[in-house]
């Protein structure tokens, strides 16, 4: 079979075994685990990976992707990770069984979705502990876990927070305990169990592998540091992962030895940018045929030595390819290594082949 380029190679079966290894330390702690699917726009080989690989729940910030796993008959429970939007409360509640949710309005918009659809639907509370992405300011949670749980067909379940997204705070001992002294507090106003402590994503496992996570944090939500194997503080390996769970290819469609620096007066290119170039002489350069409208060119690693990514257009990528390995021609195909934001874009970009790869 001709497999067109460009393409991304998925490798379900090294996504399963990375799986197992982060999914299983968060079980030895007591926690289970959500896996996160968007950044493979919920790809049904990806999906199927995470429930070998012991996944608990899926977790998606986009509703069509929940559609479309809830429409395969997918036998895990669903969440919901972007905030709701009120406009989409009966959309959410048809196909996510959990949310994360810090405005009452939209909690009751759901009450109503649910009482409508004879379903119940389960809420996790976000609090702030200093991220400042989303989340109700610790002040305001007991008031709002109060009025949540009278609502009909709601179960608030839990609180949450999230870190190192927006703000880069990294979880510690000292928010994670803020986040149970919340919770404790709200136990005490509701008599609600609140037996879900939703503490955080990938950045939460370094503090999890030191021993010090607090028992009390139960519920993780997990996607690069399974799906690429990578400490998301960092981007180092994660231990026990492998980091070749996918694969960017590209045609070479042009070769031609050129300046590396333009020439004549510059101004800015096609996306507003000024851009400076270091003088290497008349080297050997290759462009190949996708561009920034389907890659992050800077999140890309190039498989074979001695390639330097310059940079890239709206459709065709510019390589330095002078030192590489092997002679590079036209027609040739060659592979990068993607990061998160890389494969963010390849996997929701329709010009780019998605493949899966056995073995």
């Amino acid at each position: 079979m001709y497999v067109r380029t460009p393409r991304l190679e998925i490798y379900p079966e090294r996504i399963t075994a990375n799986a197992k290894s982060v999914i299983d330390a968060c079980h030895t702690h007591g926690g289970t685990v959500a896996c996160v699917t968007k950044v493979t726009c919920a790809h049904p080989a990806v999906v199927h990976a995470f429930e070998l690989g012991g996944a608990d729940m899926i977790a998606d910030s986009r509703i069509t992707n929940l559609m479309s796993m809830a429409n395969t008959g997918i036998g895990l429970p669903l969440m919901l990770l972007r905030i709701p939007a009120p406009s989409r409360a009966a959309d959410v509640v048809r196909c996510a069984d959990v949310t994360l949710n810090s405005s009452l309005q939209t909690i009751q918009l759901l009450s109503e979705a649910a009482q409508f659809l004879k379903k119940r639907h389960q809420v996790i509370v976000m609090v702030d502990v200093g991220d400042l992405r989303e989340g109700l300011w610790p002040d305001k949670a007991i008031e709002v876990v109060k009025a949540a749980c009278r609502l009909p067909d709601i179960d608030v379940i839990g609180l949450g927070c999230n870190l190192a997204c927006y703000g880069g705070v990294v979880p510690s001992v000292e928010n994670m305990n803020a986040l149970i002294g919340i919770r404790d507090t709200c136990r005490k106003e509701t008599g609600l169990e609140l037996a879900t402590l939703s503490g955080c994503n990938s950045s939460s496992l370094p503090l999890l592998a030191s021993g010090k996570m607090p028992k009390e944090i139960n519920h993780f939500r997990l996607g690069e540091s399974i799906v690429l194997g990578r400490n998301v503080l960092d981007r180092s390996p994660w231990p026990g992962t492998r980091q070749d769970t996918f694969r960017m290819v590209a045609e070479v469609v042009e070769v031609e030895r050129k300046p590396s620096v333009p020439i004549g007066d510059r101004g800015q290119n096609a996306f507003g940018e000024t851009c400076e170039f270091e003088d290497r002489g008349v080297r050997m350069r290759a462009i190949l045929n996708l561009g920034r409208q389907d890659v992050v060119v800077d999140g890309i690693e190039p498989e074979m030595q001695g390639i330097t990514v310059l940079g890239g257009s709206s459709d065709h990528l510019i390589l330095d390819v002078e030192d590489a390995d092997q002679a590079v021609r036209v027609g040739d195909e060659l592979a990068f290594y993607p990061g998160y934001g890389a494969l963010l874009a390849l996997s929701t970009s329709p010009y780019v082949q998605k493949v899966v790869m056995r073995g």
